[in-house]
């Protein structure tokens, strides 16, 4: 073939070639919606909502004020099974209503029951995330008149004086009516599954420096990680449920708390 003419041809095909390539581009450009831009700080705000493994409401105590139904329950998955605490508001409406607070917006998932002491207490309460551990440590509520004895399977918060409930709280093991005069006040009952509370590992026993125990403001400082490399054998909290009557509402409470706690434990 004469090189004009193949010249001809090659030309033709490149250029039929081109336009079927920019019909097919301007084809999928016309089909494809244009995508909305998200801002810089919206988008980073979502992924870190996204990858938090804590509810971040948690961060901020004060608005988690809601008021407690009068009666409900809450449903502990653990390592060890599963057991149920029914709680009374008019024992300790204070205590109450905290706990209600913590258990709505997952406080006790994932923590662990760090003191264990056999014919004494089961503890727990310091959150797996010090962040969290950090702002609650802050946020104390007062006292609450001893109205229900501190009996076997009863639930009551930790605390180290006056007015310095934050999170922690333990199941006696035994009638600890000894802590009645203390300030220590019961507002909830084990009603299913004590036989669960009662297994959990006490091997470590005590805390330190009284026992081979975990150290609390480690806990606080360094999270579930401390507990994990340490004292591996503890048992912990995998989800709480909330379980409400029929009918309950929660209501807003006027009560924020102020000042700030000392260390909160039970002493036998």
């Amino acid at each position: 073939m004469h090189k004009c003419g193949w010249m001809m041809i090659t030309g033709l095909m490149f250029f039929l070639a081109n336009t079927n390539t920019e019909g097919r581009a301007q084809g999928a450009q016309a089909q494809a919606p244009s995508q909305p831009k998200a801002t810089t700080g919206s988008t980073a705000a979502h992924k870190s909502a996204a990858a938090s493994p804590y509810d971040r409401a948690l961060l901020r105590p004060a608005l988690l004020a809601a008021r407690a139904p009068a009666t409900y329950q809450v449903k502990f998955t653990t390592t060890k099974g599963d057991f149920v605490v029914s709680v009374t508001r008019a024992w300790a409406p204070l205590g109450a209503d905290r706990f209600y607070n913590l258990v709505r917006h997952h406080f006790y998932d994932n923590t662990s029951f760090f003191r264990v002491l056999k014919g004494f207490v089961v503890q727990w309460g310091i959150s797996a995330y010090p962040p969290v551990s950090a702002a609650w440590s802050r946020a104390p509520i007062k006292d609450d008149p001893a109205v229900q004895s501190n009996l076997r399977g009863y639930l009551t918060y930790a605390m180290g004086g006056p007015n310095t409930r934050t999170t922690q709280v333990f199941i006696n093991l035994v009638d600890n009516k000894g802590l009645d005069d203390k300030g220590f006040s019961a507002f909830g009952q084990v009603t299913e599954g004590m036989e669960v509370v009662e297994a959990l590992y006490a091997g470590y026993g005590e805390g330190a420096p009284d026992g081979q125990g975990p150290e609390q403001d480690k806990i606080e400082k360094s999270g579930k990680p401390y507990l994990d490399k340490g004292f591996d054998k503890l048992d912990s909290i995998k989800t709480t449920t909330l379980i409400l009557p029929p009918g309950a509402t929660p209501l807003k409470s006027p009560a924020a708390p102020k000042a700030a706690p000392t260390p909160a434990t039970p002493k036998p």
